[in-house]
């Protein structure tokens, strides 16, 4: 609890820093792991203000999330809680008020134990692979789907990992 603790106290003060330069978005999530246990998720997200490759098409952007979950069920260990921090990259297509959008990112995340539902993640600290979809609305309200899989990339073991597909609603601060 106190590395977890720790981690939570050291993404503040990095987000602290990033949210007074650039804008900030609350994102809300509901979603299902692999096993049928529910995961509720809350998300801040710190936009890059930066863009590659910008065409008719579209343009590569990012943001900054930071994210707070909690792991509702599972035999052996529900009820789990998880702080995750992650850069994610964005290809935004061109629209104008509607704009598709794909994502991929590759953060870490501390779990408050091992086990999360029913699965030996081999220790707290795991990293977090995401990919997901949705749309952008003009006044930079989104919504969603995404994939998220947590694991410790076999640098322990066990290292059964854990997924959760989720629906998530974007909106401003």
């Amino acid at each position: 609890m106190k590395k977890l603790r720790l981690f939570a106290a050291v993404a503040a003060l990095s987000l602290g820093h990033v949210i007074s330069a650039q804008a900030a978005s609350l994102t809300g999530a509901v979603g299902a792991t692999s096993q049928g246990d529910m995961t509720y998720r809350l998300g801040l997200g710190f936009d890059w203000d930066k863009s590659w490759w910008e065409s008719s098409t579209g343009r590569l952007t990012g943001y900054w999330d930071a994210g707070y979950t909690y792991w509702s069920a599972g035999d052996r260990a529900g009820g789990r809680h998880s702080l995750s921090f992650s850069p994610v990259f964005v290809y935004e297509f061109s629209g104008d008020s509607v704009k598709p959008f794909i994502e991929a990112g590759i953060g870490v995340a501390a779990f408050t134990g091992s086990e999360v539902g029913d699965k030996d993640l081999g220790g707290a600290v795991n990293f977090e692979d995401r990919i997901g979809a949705g749309v952008k609305f003009g006044g930079g309200q989104a919504v969603g789907i995404r994939a998220m899989h947590y694991s410790n990339a076999g640098i322990k073991e066990p290292n059964d990992g854990i997924e959760s597909y989720s629906l998530y609603y974007t909106m401003p601060l």
